[in-house]
């Protein structure tokens, strides 16, 4: 059988990682990107065998239609001439528009509902969504797809991403001074789903005036964004952009405050004490915090306030807590691996 897999974050790179392994053994598998600094440095990182089709459109609405229609161009070029049985993808539209056009039967997984113009744009179009059972499956269907075609499995994604292997000895912008590690995240601005916020100055800021002889560092996601943070930051704080393995990072932070989103979640499964400062409310992140695995604050105050908490606790529960609730959890590939081959057999 003949698969072609879309990936367009580094989430999706980091989930794909174990469906590529499986799958690859028994099938002829294809994995197209697009040029996105984030993902071609993970892909870099991770040994990645991408081929990158388009760009990323930025964070302007009519730079981002052009992008799409460009890829969508020469994505149906490249997905003709290898004439999959079957695509995987996590909703991307481009991946759904050609999956249609050429009448491939299109297999798509999300945990974002919120997403709402990707929704809108994919889930009519896909045979299956499989989705994390933590979302109710109405989240999907009011988008176009029909309930019967959504499939669930009891875990969140993060479970997935979190169990790869890192390269233990790789550099970290991390001081190796014996301070406490404080990493902060900086909000995803050019996605369709969100709006510029300044959420994060005043948390940075907060942060640095009661912490700012602890290590600490932020993650910025693009060169305009980072340059804010820096001026914001001064010398109190290391402001990097992402050019390392997240696990990595989270395996030497001794508290972690994000945006609510992947590393969000990961932090929070692999026990790191987890502050969310919410930039994009979602369900998964009301799940780990009805776990205790995040706390969820927008206030910069209370956000220093739960950092003080963490640092005078003697002990961190949260890695316990975390480790009982990740073996409860399904391996989600399984699943997905007997939808693509019934899927299979049904076009057959």
């Amino acid at each position: 059988m003949k698969i072609w897999i879309d990936i367009l974050t580094p989430k999706q790179l980091l989930f794909s990682e174990p469906i590529i392994e499986r799958l690859g053994k028994k099938h002829d598998l294809l994995c197209t990107s697009r040029n996105y600094q984030e993902v071609s440095r993970l892909s870099e990182i991770r040994g990645s065998d991408l081929v990158f089709v388009g760009r990323h459109g930025g964070g302007d609405k009519e730079t981002k239609l052009r992008a799409s229609i460009d890829r969508v161009k020469r994505l149906s070029r490249k997905i003709a001439g290898f004439s999959p049985d079957v695509a995987i993808s996590f909703c991307s539209p481009e991946a759904t528009r050609v999956s249609f056009g050429l009448g491939v039967r299109h297999v798509a997984i999300s945990d974002s509902p919120h997403h709402d113009a990707i929704m809108r744009l994919t889930l009519p179009l896909v045979q299956k969504l499989l989705i994390p059972r933590a979302i109710p499956k109405k989240e999907f269907t009011k988008y176009g797809i029909c309930k019967r075609d959504i499939i669930q499995y009891n875990a969140i994604d993060a479970a997935v991403t979190i169990k790869r292997k890192v390269d233990a000895t790789a550099a970290l912008p991390f001081r190796n001074n014996g301070k406490k590690n404080i990493l902060i995240r900086a909000e995803e601005e050019e996605a369709s789903y969100t709006s510029r916020s300044n959420k994060i100055i005043p948390i940075i800021k907060k942060v640095l005036n009661k912490y700012g002889d602890e290590n600490i560092v932020i993650l910025g996601r693009y060169a305009r964004q980072t340059k804010n943070l820096q001026r914001a930051a001064g010398k109190k704080a290391r402001v990097v952009r992402m050019a390392f393995d997240g696990k990595h990072l989270l395996e030497n932070t001794d508290v972690f405050v994000g945006s609510g989103g992947t590393m969000t979640a990961e932090s929070a499964l692999m026990g790191v004490p987890t502050i969310s400062y919410s930039a994009v409310p979602n369900i998964i992140e009301d799940f780990l915090a009805r776990k205790h695995l995040v706390k969820i604050e927008t206030s910069p105050e209370k956000i220093v306030d739960c950092i003080r908490k963490i640092f005078r606790a003697e002990s961190n529960t949260s890695y316990k807590r975390a480790s009982k609730i990740r073996g409860q959890m399904e391996n989600p590939i399984d699943r997905l691996i007997k939808v693509i081959e019934g899927t299979h057999r049904v076009k057959k």
